[in-house]
């Protein structure tokens, strides 16, 4: 199979809030928009990352999984990873789910949740411990 795009929709019964979100805090421009759906891109970045936002009432979903999204993850790795908390919680306010710190697997990060209860990791990837190092295939610090 040949794949031409992949990303990531989010169901949401908060289709503007959710749109808002991610246009102001991480900088995704819209592509698309109608009154159930928007096609975002992130602006300022050398990879086409997108991410789109559905109404999870609308038709074209099937009856049976007509439902916010739950239980997902959105990492970002950053460069700083300082920084953005300085900019995400502490002067944009927003639910911080899971403080900043480092862990042994190579990562300093923290957890913080848009409007529809989605994790959202910003990471850094550091040196992980002597013993975690063994599982990468590849050194990616």
């Amino acid at each position: 199979m040949r794949v031409n795009s992949l990303y990531s929709v989010i169901q949401t019964e908060k289709l503007q809030e959710s749109i808002r979100f991610y246009h102001h805090y991480f900088g995704f421009q819209i592509i698309f928009e109608s009154e159930w759906y928007a096609s975002l891109k992130l602006a300022e970045s050398s990879l086409p990352f997108e991410l789109a936002l559905l109404d999870y009432s609308h038709e074209t979903i099937p009856a049976g999984f007509r439902r916010s999204a739950a239980g997902m993850v959105l990492n970002f790795e950053v460069d700083d990873v300082d920084r953005e908390y300085e900019r995400l919680v502490v002067e944009g306010k927003l639910p911080l789910e899971r403080e900043l710190r480092d862990e042994v697997f190579g990562q300093r990060h923290f957890i913080i949740s848009d409007p529809n209860g989605i994790l959202i990791d910003i990471i850094k990837i550091i040196p992980p411990s002597e013993e975690q190092s063994g599982f990468y295939q590849e050194q990616v610090w």
